[in-house]
């Protein structure tokens, strides 16, 4: 995405593809609803602390660590260097309660905190040099899913930072358009040596928080990405690398519908809630 004149805001555009906006607003309805029930109104901490661990071990499946629940709440040794895939969970774990502290920091420095994202996640994985900084040239990343061709080092750099300037600009696209933008991004560029998309579904909920849809960060949208299946995703991914109006918009009309399951989820644990869970 190229800098728009000033004024504009540059991510209208892609909210006003076909089929954007209507997926956008059956998304945000989803959210309210979500918002407006009784049981987030008594015990949103709950709920919140919920679609945080839903959301952890949803993204980790994501990254071909597909674990139950049941395990995710019973273990506690994700840092066993013998065990790829409780790096990959524990990662996101450390992640899903790093992210209400960076919220702040996201408005005034986006690039921050993707370097804080990656540091936390791959702590116990990669090597201390290669933590939260962008990928060199002859690094090859760990890439999951797949979104086709990577960029080099200079043009991941070179498109991280233009993304974070476009971030600060002032603007009132929809939260969600903006999250996926965000969350598209990293998946196509693959800054960072293992890791990127844990690293980007945190950034798409700093993103719904931040742009106010989900300020209490009770949605769980990994697990609407999960429920459509990673052949989706990633089809739907690749869509956006090419860069093309339909490619783009299938993946924001994407994300739109998992942020909608990803709210029902949380309206059943908040039922779930209700009876005595």
């Amino acid at each position: 995405m190229s800098t728009p004149p000033p004024g504009q805001d540059p991510f209208a555009a892609v909210a006003a593809l076909p089929g954007v906006p209507e997926a956008v607003e059956t998304a945000r309805k989803a959210v309210d609803g979500l918002l407006g029930h009784r049981t987030m109104r008594r015990r949103s901490p709950e709920i919140s602390a919920e679609s945080a661990l839903r959301g952890a071990r949803a993204s980790a499946a994501l990254e071909g660590a597909d674990w139950s629940l049941e395990e995710v709440r019973r273990r506690t040794d994700y840092s066993r260097t013998d065990d790829p895939e409780a790096g990959v969970v524990g990662g996101a774990l450390r992640l899903s309660a790093e992210i209400g502290e960076l919220t702040e920091v996201w408005r005034r420095s986006p690039i921050q905190v993707l370097a804080r994202l990656h540091m936390v996640a791959a702590a116990d994985v990669v090597t201390s040099d290669a933590l939260g900084r962008p990928r060199l040239a002859g690094e090859e990343p760990d890439v999951r899913p797949d979104p086709g061709p990577l960029p080099g080092a200079d043009e991941v750099t070179a498109r991280l930072d233009g993304l974070a300037r476009l971030l600060l600009l002032p603007g009132d696209a929809p939260a969600i358009v903006v999250a996926a933008i965000v969350h598209g991004e990293i998946l196509a560029l693959q800054p960072f040596v293992w890791g990127n998309g844990l690293v980007a579904r945190s950034a798409q909920r700093i993103v719904l928080i931040t742009r106010g849809l989900d300020p209490k960060s009770a949605v769980v949208p990994e697990v609407g990405h999960v429920d459509m299946g990673a052949e989706a995703y990633e089809k739907a991914l690749r869509g956006y690398v090419s860069g093309t109006p339909d490619g783009v918009a299938g993946w924001i009309v994407h994300c739109a519908e998992a942020v909608t399951l990803g709210a029902r989820e949380s309206v059943a644990v908040c039922e779930a809630v209700m009876r005595g869970m």
